[in-house]
């Protein structure tokens, strides 16, 4: 640890969904903090501004793509990774996906994509990087979960199981991994600007509701999910295994 506990210098990063929203600011915050970053997104060259944003201040930083709403692409993803940094100090997994259906008219295809996209391929990076992790006996991994790791949502059925579970998950492998110097951990973000929660900024008696509890008086902008996360990134939180943090305005507290 250097004199700083919150430096990641010397550190490399992979962050999936790191496209926009929330994973573009993600990116930015951990290469402020001195990482260099890994910027996957899910299609070619969807993360390249990202990743020249990163190198505009200065760290080195990647574009790699991948759909993870197929296997065969997340496993692609994780080996293009290893192209282009020799291991990965910090991993956090931030793409996610969701579909909006009352339960009675869910479609199979859109629960699959949607179990596969938020828990199946995050289990899978996580096996992935955070065996090699064990083997070199450090590493940290922060995982995004949701309000909805907690709540049950309206007309999410799938996203509200999945994100449910990456909770779950964290846990899981924080248990079997903190002997071997691995923090696992997860943010929560609660109600956030972004693409995700489109549907809910243009329903307008759903999203004067949900202001009026969030005691903050606002809606988060992406960057301010960033400092959490570099929290977990860093050696300040080398005691701290598998918490969800939530970054929600104090939603959750009324």
């Amino acid at each position: 640890m250097t004199s700083n506990p919150f430096s990641l210098e010397g550190k490399n990063a992979l962050v999936t969904g790191a496209s926009r929203g929330l994973g573009k600011a993600i990116a930015i915050a951990l290469a402020e903090s001195g990482a260099d970053v890994v910027c996957a997104g899910s299609r070619p060259g969807s993360a390249d501004d990202t990743a020249a944003s990163i190198q505009k201040i200065g760290r080195k930083s990647w574009a790699v793509h991948g759909d993870l709403s197929s296997p065969d692409d997340v496993a692609k993803l994780a080996e293009d990774t290893l192209t282009c940094v020799p291991e990965i100090d910090i991993l956090v997994n931030n793409a996610g996906t969701i579909e909006r259906f009352p339960a009675v008219e869910y479609p199979d295809d859109a629960w699959n994509r949607v179990i596969q996209t938020n828990l199946n391929s995050m289990f899978y990076l996580c096996r992935f990087f955070g065996s090699k992790m064990v083997e070199r006996k450090q590493g940290k991994i922060i995982n995004v979960a949701s309000l909805l790791s907690f709540s049950g949502g309206i007309t999410v059925p799938s996203y509200a199981a999945s994100k449910h579970a990456v909770a779950g998950l964290t846990k899981a492998l924080a248990n079997e991994w903190a002997a071997s110097n691995i923090q696992v951990n997860a943010v929560a973000p609660g109600y956030f600007k972004t693409d995700n929660t489109q549907a809910l900024q243009d329903n307008e008696k759903r999203f004067a509701e949900i202001s009026a509890r969030i005691p903050a008086g606002r809606w988060g902008d992406p960057q301010d999910l960033g400092g959490a996360v570099v929290f977990l990134a860093s050696g300040a939180a080398d005691y701290v295994n598998g918490h969800i943090l939530t970054v929600d305005g104090g939603w959750m507290a009324r």
